[in-house]
C-alpha cells in the first residue's frame, strides 16, 4: 500500500485510511451522499464505486442496523477500504461491513460471480467519475480512474443498482447538474419516484452538485426539494442544515 493518511469523519465517529498525494480522496459528495439514505434506515446499502468505503461507513455510522457492501475496482483503493475496516476506531462498523472488490459495470453471471447478486441489498449509493474525458487528466492514474467519465457510465451503473436493490429499494446518486438529463435517462424504467435536491455553495449561486434519491419500481412523479446551501453569505463556516448532513445528525431528505 502506497504512503496513507488517516482521516476522521462524522466528528471522529469513524476514520478512513486514504492515499496521500494520489488516488481519490473522499470529501463533501462522500457525506452529502450518506446522508440520502433515511435515518432510522436498517437494512444493506451497496456502496458502489466506493474508494476507500467513505460513503457506506458513513451511512454504518449513522444507522447503527444497517450493512454494507463497498464495491470497488481498483485494487489500490479496495485494499484502503479493507484497512479502513480493521482501524480499531472503526470497530462499531467493521462487522457490518464487506469490501467485494469488483467492477459495478459486470453483467449478468460475471456480476453475480463477483458477489454482486440479485436483490442482495436494499439501498445502492454512487458518487461516479464527473470529469468529461476531453477535460484536463490527472497524471495520477488511480484518480483518474476515479474521476474520469466513461461513455454510458450512468446507463451501466444504474443498470446493475436495478439488478442488486430489492423491489421498492432505493438508489441515491450525486453528480454534477451538468450529469443530470444522463441520470434520468438511466433510471427511466427502473427506479422512480425521484426526488432532486440542488446543493450550492451560497445563497442565490448555481448549484454545484445535485442529489437524486429514487425508489426502484416505483412510478410517482418527479420532485424538486429545496436547495441545501453549504455556507451563508459571508465566510466558510457551514449553514446549520448542512452541517447536520455532512456530519451524520440527520438525513437529507429528513
Amino acid at each position: 500500500m502506497t504512503s496513507k493518511t488517516v482521516d476522521a469523519f462524522h466528528r471522529g465517529r469513524f476514520h478512513l485510511v486514504q492515499p496521500a498525494g494520489r488516488g481519490h480522496r473522499a470529501g463533501l459528495d462522500a457525506m452529502l451522499l450518506a446522508a440520502a439514505v433515511p435515518d432510522g434506515f436498517a437494512g444493506r446499502v451497496a456502496d458502489l464505486g466506493a474508494g476507500a468505503g467513505a460513503a457506506g461507513l458513513a451511512v454504518l455510522a449513522r444507522c447503527p442496523d444497517a450493512a454494507a457492501m463497498l464495491v470497488e475496482r481498483e485494487g489500490d483503493m479496495a485494499a484502503f477500504a479493507r484497512a479502513t475496516l480493521e482501524l480499531s476506531e472503526n470497530a462499531a462498523c467493521e462487522s457490518r461491513a464487506i469490501v467485494i472488490e469488483a467492477d459495478v459495470s459486470l453483467r449478468g453471471k460475471a456480476r453475480i460471480a463477483a458477489g454482486l447478486g440479485d436483490n442482495c441489498c436494499d439501498f445502492a449509493i454512487m458518487n461516479p467519475p464527473y470529469n468529461d474525458a476531453a477535460d484536463r487528466a490527472s497524471p495520477d492514474a488511480l484518480r483518474q480512474a476515479a474521476h474520469v467519465m466513461t461513455d454510458g457510465l450512468f446507463e451501466e451503473w444504474v443498470r446493475t443498482a436495478a439488478a442488486i436493490v430489492r423491489p421498492r429499494g432505493g438508489l441515491a446518486i450525486i453528480a454534477r447538474p451538468a450529469s443530470l438529463a444522463a441520470m434520468l435517462a438511466a433510471i427511466d424504467g427502473r427506479f422512480g419516484s425521484a426526488e432532486l435536491m440542488a446543493i450550492r455553495p451560497r445563497p442565490g449561486k448555481a448549484a454545484i452538485r445535485i442529489v437524486m434519491r429514487a425508489w426502484r419500481g416505483q412510478r410517482g412523479t418527479l420532485s424538486m426539494l429545496p436547495a441545501l446551501t453549504l455556507h451563508g453569505e459571508t465566510g466558510n463556516g457551514f449553514t446549520p442544515e448542512a452541517d447536520t448532513a455532512i456530519n451524520g445528525e440527520r438525513a437529507l431528505f429528513a
